[in-house]
C-alpha cells in the first residue's frame, strides 16, 4: 500500500509540476507572446543578437520548446531564415537553464507548501478581474503557485532511505556503463514529459535526497537535453526543407554536446563544482545546466556554417515540383505549443505573399497592354493561368486556416483581425480573377488581330498605371492599419480611376457610333470595366485595412 501511495503521490506531483509550468508558460504568452514572437519573427541575421533572443524569449516563457517550435513554424513561414535560426536555437538552450536555478534556489531552502497556496489563490483572484492582461498574468501566478506544489509533493514523495533500493546503487556502480544508462533514462523520461525543466527539477530533488549520486545525476541531466529535441521534431514535420533542417540543428546542438561532456566527464563536472559557490547539489546540477549549454554555445557557434552544411546533407532540398501546389497546414497539436498570436503572425505573412503574386500578375498584364504582341502570349500568359490558380489555392486554405484559428482562446481584437483577413484574403483572389480575365481579353484581341486604334491603346497607359499604383499602396500596406490619411489617399486612387474610366468608356461609345468595328469596341469596354473592377477590390482592401486595431 505504501508504494502505491507513493506512486500516486508522484503522478499527482508530476500532473502538477507539469500543468504549472504549462499554466506559466500560457500566461506569459497570453499576455506578451504577440510581442515576443514579432520581436523573432523581425529578428535580424546577426548570430549574437539571435543567441540574446532566444535567451530572452525562453526566460520569459519559461520553455525551449516553445521557442524552438516558434523557431520551426517561422522559417516554414518565410519568416527566418535557416541561417537566422541557429543563433535562436542556441540562446534558447541556454534560456531554458532558468527553471532549474528557480528550483535549487527557491525548492530546498524553505518549506514551499507554505508559499504555494497562497501563490495560487493570489493568482486566481487576478483571474477574476476584468482586465485581460491581469486575468493572464494570474494564470502565470497560478502556474508558478502550481509548479511549488509540485516540487513540495517531490519532496515528500522521495523522502524514503535511499539504501534501501540496492537496483539503484548496482545501476550507478557500472562506471562509464552508469553513465551512458544515466543519458539514455534522460532522453526517454524528457521525450515522454515534453520538458526538461520538468525533469530536471526531479532530478535535484533525487539528488537533494541522495537517492542518485552527483554523476549519475549530471548524466541524467546531459540526456534530458537530448530529450528536450522532442517538440521541434515533432513541429517539423510536414514543413519545408529549411523548417526540418532547423530542427535537426537543435538535435545536433544537443548531442554534439552531450557526446563532448561524456569523453571529458570528469575534468567538466570537476570544472563545474569549481565553479559553484555552494556544496549545495541542487545548486551544482544548475551550475552543471547552465555551464554545458553555455559552453556547447561557445564551442558550435563559430562552427554553425558547418552545423548548417551538416544539416543539408541530412535533409535534402524540396521537390521543385510542387512549387506549383500551395500548402498550408494548420498545426494544434499536443506536441506543438503554439499560441493564437504566433498562427495570426503566420497568417500575415502569408496573405502579404498572396498580394504579391496579386501584384506580380497585374505587372505581367500592363506588359501585355504596353506591347499586345504574340511575345505576351508566349511569355506571360501561362504564368498568368498558374499564378492565378495558385491564388485559388491560397484563398482556400488561408480560409481554412483564418475559421481555425477562430476556435482558437484568441482576444476580441484578434477576433475582428480574424474576421477582416478572411474578407482581404476573398478580395485578393477576386483580384487575381480580374487580372487574369483581362490577360484573357488580350490573347483573344491578339489571336484574333482586332485592330484597336493604337492612340485608344495609348490612353489605357495612364489609366493601368493608376490601377498599379493603386496595387502598390496595398501591398506597402498589407497588414497594417489605414489611418484616415491614408484612407483618404485611397479614395483618391479610387475616384481617379473611377473618371478615367467613365472618359475612356464614352470615347469607345463615340467610335461605336461612328461605325468602328464593333467586336474590338465591345472587348477594349470589356478591358477597361476588368481594370476597374481591379481597382474596386483595391479600394474594398483599404476599407477593411481601416477597420482593423
Amino acid at each position: 500500500m505504501a508504494i502505491v501511495n507513493a506512486m500516486l503521490l508522484l503522478f499527482g506531483s508530476l500532473g502538477f509540476l507539469l500543468y504549472g509550468m504549462r499554466l506559466m508558460s500560457d500566461g506569459v504568452q497570453k499576455s506578451a507572446g504577440e510581442k515576443l514572437q514579432r520581436a523573432l519573427s523581425m529578428m535580424t541575421g546577426n548570430s549574437f543578437v539571435g543567441i540574446l533572443t532566444g535567451l530572452f524569449i525562453t526566460m520569459i516563457i519559461q520553455s525551449s520548446g516553445a521557442t524552438t517550435v516558434m523557431v520551426v513554424s517561422f522559417i516554414n513561414a518565410g519568416l527566418l531564415t535557416l541561417a537566422q535560426s541557429v543563433g535562436v536555437i542556441f540562446g534558447a538552450n541556454i534560456g531554458t537553464t532558468i527553471t532549474a536555478w528557480i528550483v535549487s534556489l527557491f525548492g530546498f531552502n524553505f518549506k514551499i507548501s507554505t508559499f504555494a497556496v497562497p501563490i495560487f489563490g493570489i493568482g486566481f483572484f487576478m483571474t477574476i478581474l476584468k482586465d485581460s492582461r491581469s486575468k493572464n498574468i494570474g494564470e502565470a501566478v497560478m502556474g508558478f503557485g502550481l509548479l511549488f506544489m509540485g516540487l513540495s509533493g517531490l519532496s515528500d514523495v522521495f523522502s524514503f532511505d535511499a539504501s534501501k533500493l540496492t537496483f539503484i546503487s548496482e545501476v550507478q556502480s557500472l562506471g562509464i556503463l552508469s553513465l551512458l544508462i544515466g543519458v539514455v533514462i534522460g532522453t526517454v523520461i524528457t521525450a515522454l514529459m515534453h520538458s526538461s525543466s520538468a525533469f530536471t527539477a526531479i532530478i535535484i530533488t533525487m539528488a537533494y535526497k541522495n537517492i542518485i549520486t552527483w554523476e549519475m545525476a549530471c548524466a541524467m541531466t546531459l540526456g534530458s537535453n537530448i530529450g528536450s529535441t522532442i517538440d521541434a521534431i515533432m513541429a517539423a514535420f510536414g514543413t519545408n526543407a529549411d523548417a526540418r533542417r532547423s530542427a535537426v540543428i537543435h538535435v545536433l546542438f544537443n548531442v554534439i554536446g552531450t557526446v563532448l561532456a561524456l569523453i571529458f566527464f570528469t575534468p567538466f563536472i570537476s570544472f563545474v563544482v569549481w565553479l559553484t559557490p555552494s556544496s549545495n547539489i541542487a545548486i551544482q546540477i544548475s551550475m552543471l545546466h547552465t555551464v554545458f549549454k553555455t559552453l556547447n554555445t561557445v564551442i558550435l557557434l563559430p562552427l554553425s556554417k558547418h552545423l548548417i552544411a551538416l544539416s543539408k546533407m541530412i535533409i535534402k532540398d524540396d521537390d521543385e515540383k510542387n512549387l506549383k501546389t500551395y500548402h498550408l497546414e494548420f498545426t494544434d497539436s499536443a506536441f506543438v505549443k503554439e499560441s493564437a498570436a504566433m498562427h495570426i503572425i503566420r497568417l500575415e505573412k502569408e496573405i502579404a505573399d498572396m498580394t504579391d503574386v496579386a501584384t506580380n500578375m497585374f505587372d505581367r498584364l500592363q506588359i501585355g497592354i504596353m506591347k499586345r504582341n504574340q511575345d505576351f502570349i508566349a511569355e506571360h500568359l501561362e504564368r498568368l493561368a498558374d499564378e492565378e490558380d495558385y491564388c485559388d489555392q491560397m484563398h482556400e486554405k488561408l480560409a481554412k486556416y483564418i475559421i481555425n484559428c477562430q476556435h482558437l482562446p484568441i482576444t476580441e481584437v484578434q477576433r475582428n483581425n480574424l474576421s477582416i483577413m478572411v474578407s482581404v484574403v476573398d478580395e485578393l483572389e477576386g483580384m487575381t480573377d480580374q487580372v487574369y480575365c483581362a490577360g484573357m481579353l488580350l490573347e483573344k484581341s491578339i489571336e484574333k488581330k482586332m485592330k484597336i486604334v493604337q492612340e485608344d491603346m495609348e490612353r489605357l497607359v495612364p489609366y493601368v498605371e493608376l490601377a498599379r499604383q493603386f496595387l502598390q499602396f496595398i501591398r506597402i500596406n498589407i497588414n497594417k492599419h489605414l489611418n484616415s490619411d491614408k484612407l483618404e489617399m485611397a479614395q483618391e486612387l479610387e475616384d481617379q480611376i473611377d473618371y478615367y474610366r467613365k472618359n475612356l468608356k464614352k470615347i469607345a461609345r463615340k467610335r461605336l457610333e461612328s461605325g468602328a468595328d464593333v467586336k474590338a469596341e465591345l472587348l477594349y469596354i470589356d478591358l477597361v470595366r476588368q481594370i476597374e473592377k481591379i481597382g474596386d477590390h483595391a479600394f474594398s482592401i483599404s476599407e477593411l485595412l481601416a477597420q482593423t486595431k
